[in-house]
C-alpha cells in the first residue's frame, strides 16, 4: 500500500505516525513542501496522505504558492475519498484546502496539554479521552463549516473529520528524537520559542523521554480510530 508523507527539508520525521502506518503495511513517498514545483500528480495507486508540520504559517506570503500547491493536492486526494491525516501545521493546511481558515491562534500552546473532547467523541475514546498530547503552535484552525469538532482547547480547535479526512493540531508523532531537533541550539526557530515562553528545552525534552513509552501506545490507539473511519 502506498502513502504520501509531505514534510519540510529537514523536518520530515513522520515519528510515531509513519511507524504505525508502516506495521500496517504501507509503504511512504516523501514530498518536500520546498519542492511543490516538482511533485508529481497523485497517483491512482496512493491510499492515505499524511502531511505532518512545519514551521511555515499558511497565511504566509512567502510561501504563498507552495501551500497553494500542497492545498491542492489535499483536496484532490480528499474529494477523491483518499484518506488523509494531518498533524499541526499539515491540520491547518488541511483545514485550508478544504474551505476553512488558518489565523494567529488566541495564544501559544508548547508543552504537554490535555484537550477537551466533545461527549459523543469522549465515550469513543475512553481512558485515551483523560490524556496530555505534545503541542508545539502559534496557529489555530477554523474547519469547514461541514465538518465534525470532536476536540477543542483554550488555544482553538484540537481535532477535526471531514468524511475520511481527518486533522489533529497536537503531535501524535513525537518521540523524544522530535523534541530534541526542534528544541535543538542552531536550529531557525525552536530555541527562540521555547525561551520566550519560559520553557526550559533541557526539562521538556526529560518529561518527554518520561512519556515515551506510554505515548507511543496511547497514538497508536488514536490511530487505531482513525484507521477505522478509513473503512467505513
Amino acid at each position: 500500500m502506498r502513502a504520501i508523507l509531505i514534510a519540510n527539508k529537514g523536518d520530515n520525521d513522520g515519528g510515531h505516525v509513519v511507524a504505525y502506518f508502516q506495521k500496517m503495511g504501507y509503504t511512504f513517498t516523501t514530498l518536500m513542501r520546498e519542492e511543490s514545483d516538482q511533485w508529481p500528480l497523485l497517483g491512482n495507486d496512493v491510499q492515505l496522505v499524511v502531511p505532518i508540520g512545519s514551521d511555515w504559517s499558511v497565511y504566509w506570503d512567502d510561501v504563498a504558492h507552495h501551500v497553494r500547491r500542497e492545498s491542492e493536492l489535499l483536496k484532490s486526494a480528499h474529494q477523491a475519498g483518499i484518506p488523509l491525516f494531518g498533524v499541526c501545521f499539515g491540520a491547518q493546511i488541511l483545514a485550508f484546502a478544504l474551505g476553512g481558515e488558518v489565523r494567529r491562534a488566541h495564544h501559544s500552546e508548547i508543552g504537554w496539554f490535555s484537550v477537551d473532547w466533545e461527549p459523543s467523541f469522549r465515550q469513543k475514546m475512553g481512558d485515551l479521552a483523560e490524556k496530555e498530547w505534545f503541542q508545539w503552535h502559534y496557529d489555530m484552525f477554523v474547519p469547514p463549516t461541514e465538518a465534525q469538532i470532536w476536540a477543542k482547547s483554550s488555544a482553538g480547535v484540537q481535532v477535526f473529520q471531514c468524511g475520511r479526512s481527518f486533522g489533529v493540531q497536537f503531535h501524535p508523532e513525537v518521540t523524544p528524537g522530535v523534541v530534541e531537533r526542534w528544541s535543538r541550539v542552531g536550529t531557525d526557530t525552536g530555541p527562540v520559542e521555547l525561551q520566550q515562553v519560559g520553557i526550559d528545552p533541557e526539562l521538556l525534552l526529560e518529561e518527554t523521554v518520561r512519556r515515551a513509552d506510554t505515548y507511543a501506545s496511547q497514538c497508536d490507539a488514536l490511530l487505531g480510530y482513525f484507521v477505522a473511519q478509513m473503512h467505513k
